[in-house]
């Protein structure tokens, strides 16, 4: 798709509203004009596929024309997208069920799809093992419609649980991970996964970037519930940018707990990283794979993969001091 046709389509989706009030929080970052704003926003959008989200995560006011070239900006990531991952396959990523029976080897807990064929013994089995349960839509992203249930919820027993599950929109049930020591230092409430990004591009197979996203108090990690992102150095397993949220502020230690985010190392990385090159030749028709991966005291393990990764965390503006985007990333895997 050129660039002009995907603007063309943007500009008749455009939430102009959000648009609008997103502007008016890029003015009080960046202490520019309104009008400035919005014709260096079109200029992006024209030139480099940047939506005004790109405009704002990547803090492109501030950069040059040749640092712009280097953020993979909404169009861009689309289209890295479409080139790379069959539609047709991702159904074995994006239902819940589905993906952990395909990656079984890496998914080392207890589950249960739910639905009205559900067998209440199967539930109630399941019941019998655990205090704590994690629900969770079969499809969805985000951390939206995830549910924690502790016993005082199928007190009444497994069918009328059951009932309970199927009216709260839960498609899947699955044990509590119980995140390794070290990663709990960080923020006990959520459980903080690594996401490891895999290419198995035309120039080179590997892994392109990875991040870790750490909670704020929440139980989700997700930088849409509050949470904060830290790059990953994939030699050493190392976190060596601040943590950054999804409105600008940034973090060299937890404002909770204190722990120090730059210079944390995530435990067991070798295997994380070993487990998903491995996961990334089940399915090869899905090239480009984002996995969101635990760690615990036993080591890695995986919570979900993606099959339509989100460009916006590796482009906070934080991570990227020098103004150089992780276009260059990318580039050494395939043609852009």
């Amino acid at each position: 798709m050129s660039r002009i046709t995907y603007f063309l389509k943007r500009v008749f989706k455009m939430d102009y509203h959000r648009m609008w009030a997103t502007t008016k929080v890029i003015r009080e970052m960046s202490q520019k004009s309104r009008l400035f704003l919005m014709k260096d926003m079109l200029t992006c959008a024209v030139k480099y596929n940047a939506g005004y989200m790109d405009y704002k995560i990547a803090r492109m006011w501030e950069l040059s024309d040749a640092q712009r070239k280097t953020v993979i900006t909404r169009g861009i990531s689309n289209n890295i997208v479409r080139r790379m991952n069959d539609k047709a396959y991702w159904h074995f990523f994006d239902d819940k069920a589905q993906f952990n029976e395909t990656f079984k080897k890496w998914v080392r807990r207890d589950w249960l799809e739910i639905s009205e064929k559900t067998d209440p013994e199967a539930l109630a089995s399941l019941l019998e093992k655990h205090d704590t349960l994690i629900g969770k839509p079969l499809e969805g992203s985000s951390g939206v419609g995830i549910q924690k249930y502790t016993k005082d919820d199928w007190k009444d027993g497994a069918q009328a649980f059951l009932q309970k599950l199927i009216q709260d929109g839960i498609g899947i049930l699955e044990e509590v991970v119980v995140q390794h020591p070290d990663m709990a230092s960080l923020c006990p409430t959520s459980v903080n996964t690594c996401r490891i990004a895999t290419l198995l591009g035309d120039k080179q197979q590997g892994i392109v970037y990875a991040f870790i996203r750490i909670g704020n108090g929440k139980v989700m990690d997700n930088v849409d519930c509050g949470g904060m992102a830290a790059r990953i150095d994939l030699d050493s397993g190392m976190l060596l940018t601040v943590g950054a949220d999804k409105q600008g502020n940034t973090y060299e230690k937890h404002p909770i707990t204190g722990t120090s985010i730059v210079g944390f190392r995530i435990p067991f990385w070798e295997e994380a990283k070993a487990m998903c090159l491995e996961a990334a030749q089940i399915v090869p028709q899905l090239r480009f794979v984002a996995w969101d991966v635990a760690i615990t005291a036993e080591g890695p393990t995986f919570i979900e993969g993606n099959s339509f990764p989100s460009h916006a965390v590796p482009q906070f503006a934080a991570h990227y001091p020098d103004g150089i985007g992780i276009l260059p990333e990318f580039e050494k895997f395939i043609d852009l």
